[in-house]
């Protein structure tokens, strides 16, 4: 008897807690959610051209210290629409995880110039030329290789940076 009182309450104590609350969907508080540790922009040096025949601009950046990040990788997209052999599902580059140090700096050049030499490899395959509009990104370096969009998303550390590059394929004759 005892314990079908109990089951009694207990049931209608659950049954009274799922009123209709306003059907709005929870949302964090503004302070808990996420925010993007750093902010990056083109450097003002101008860039060592390539071997490669395209050089992407310098980077700086400037960290919130707080929330700093010790690795990082660099996704580069760019677009590759009207050319020859375009693969729009494989129209990004990431980088391989490279050190950064302190809340604001350059990226480091050897990254940059590991970048430019493959998105040089990229734009030749596709028999690109000429200037070429690319959006670069700081994403933790745990993402792996072949990030789908939604990766990325969820392991970005800056905003996306737009720019125009040039690219003088250094093997026109094979296009």
């Amino acid at each position: 008897m005892r314990q079908g009182i109990v089951l009694a309450v207990a049931g209608f104590t659950f049954l009274a807690g799922c009123g209709n609350w306003g059907n709005k969907p929870y949302t964090p508080p503004a302070d808990a959610q996420a925010k993007i540790p750093y902010h990056i922009e083109l450097d003002t040096k101008p860039a060592k051209p390539s071997a490669g025949g395209v050089t992407i601009p310098g980077i700086v950046f400037t960290g919130n210290p707080k929330i700093l990040e010790r690795r990082a990788a660099l996704v580069v997209r760019f677009d590759a629409s009207g050319t020859k052999n375009d693969q729009p599902s494989k129209d990004l580059l990431i980088t391989s995880p490279f050190d950064m140090s302190g809340s604001a700096g350059s990226l480091p050049a050897n990254a940059m110039d590991l970048a430019s030499m493959k998105l040089a490899k990229l734009f030749a395959d596709r028999c690109m030329s000429g200037k070429v509009k690319i959006n670069v990104v700081l994403v933790r370096s745990s993402i792996k290789p072949d990030a789908t969009d939604a990766e990325i998303n969820a392991k970005r550390l800056s905003d996306w940076l737009a720019t125009v590059v040039e690219f003088k394929n250094p093997h026109p004759k094979k296009c």
